[in-house]
């Protein structure tokens, strides 16, 4: 049987600039299973997601880790269940999720503004007809939030690695998510724009109390940032604090075994 989800979260593109408190307690994942073509991707795993914190989900490629954020965001079919429990046990009425993807594809020779990029999704009236003043406000309060609202007016393709990605979470802030997915966010940036990423992140979850979900191969920036740590290979196989997943026997046989060194 086909695992049950209810409520099924709605991955947003956008978000509100008002702040709110998660309306969850913790996101409860149960013998979850995925199979693709008679290949079984990951199996019986299980984990759960609070509010509060960062949880990041580590591994080598292959481990699981986006099979698993694509079941938690309904894309593909699974078996066992999703839970979304209020800080009573009870299933929440409705999930917001919000999605930062590791890249956004898009033509770097555009000259399509950050606000005309944060209109077009923030407003059904078509860019080209001119932004209202309610939506412009939207989008500078969308800014405001990941202190980005001096790159407004810039070109989209124009912005560094950095830039874009704090973009892109301003987006997945509006409407203000329960949980937060960042599928590897800062790939590719430099180290002041990754410290100066994470900050931001860390400030929303404090100010919040979001549950985030974090996919990263850089461990150091899992070591100091994350509250609970998930190592996946094929299943989870260690989870817990920081510290107690990075001095796991799981943990040295992924990562510095033979079979496991990158």
């Amino acid at each position: 049987m086909r695992g049950q989800a209810k409520p099924v979260p709605v991955p947003s593109p956008v978000a509100s600039a008002e702040m709110s408190a998660c309306r969850l307690c913790r996101i409860e994942v149960d013998h979850l299973s995925v199979r693709r073509d008679g290949q079984m991707l990951i199996q019986d795993v299980n984990l759960h997601i609070h509010c509060g914190e960062l949880t990041a989900l580590i591994g080598t490629n292959g481990a699981g880790k986006t099979t698993l954020l694509r079941a938690l965001l309904h894309q593909i079919e699974f078996k066992g269940d999703i839970r979304h429990l209020t800080g009573e046990g009870l299933p929440a009425a409705t999930v917001r999720t919000g999605y930062v993807p590791q890249q956004l594809e898009f033509d770097h020779s555009s000259p399509v503004s950050v606000l005309d990029f944060l209109a077009a999704a923030l407003s059904k009236r078509p860019v080209f007809l001119g932004v209202s003043a309610r939506t412009r406000q939207q989008a500078h309060n969308a800014l405001l939030r990941t202190h980005s609202e001096h790159l407004a007016d810039r070109p989209l393709g124009a912005l560094s690695g950095g830039e874009l990605q704090r973009v892109l979470l301003a987006l997945a802030l509006t409407p203000q998510p329960d949980l937060l997915i960042l599928d590897e966010p800062v790939s590719g940036m430099d180290e002041n724009g990754l410290e100066s990423f994470y900050q931001t992140v860390n400030e929303l979850k404090r100010r919040n109390h979001m549950a985030i979900l974090l996919v990263s191969h850089d461990l150091d920036v899992v070591r100091r940032y994350a509250d609970r740590v998930v190592l996946m290979q094929g299943t989870v196989i260690e989870q817990g604090t920081p510290e107690r997943v990075f001095a796991s026997e799981a943990f040295e046989k992924v990562f510095y075994s033979r079979e496991g060194r990158k």
